[in-house]
């Protein structure tokens, strides 16, 4: 579906919504069922954005892009 975008393989954990911030780095959020989690900056390398594309994490925890339909 989508190309690897990046070389760091982040630890997934159960409660948290993985995505790429605003400054390019990964972050995770509680989900609504996760009361005690905090949000957090959980990568250290920087990914530079491109416009029209959509940015995830796959299975093995790597970051991934995808271009989006309607961008």
């Amino acid at each position: 579906m989508g190309t690897r975008v990046g070389k760091e393989q982040i630890k997934r954990e159960n409660g948290y919504l993985y995505y790429l911030g605003k400054d390019g780095f990964i972050w995770k959020s509680p989900m609504k069922t996760n009361k005690k989690g905090k949000k957090a900056k959980v990568g250290t390398e920087k990914i530079s954005r491109e416009s029209g594309t959509m940015y995830y994490l796959d299975k093995a925890g790597y970051v991934c892009k995808a271009k989006m339909k309607n961008a």
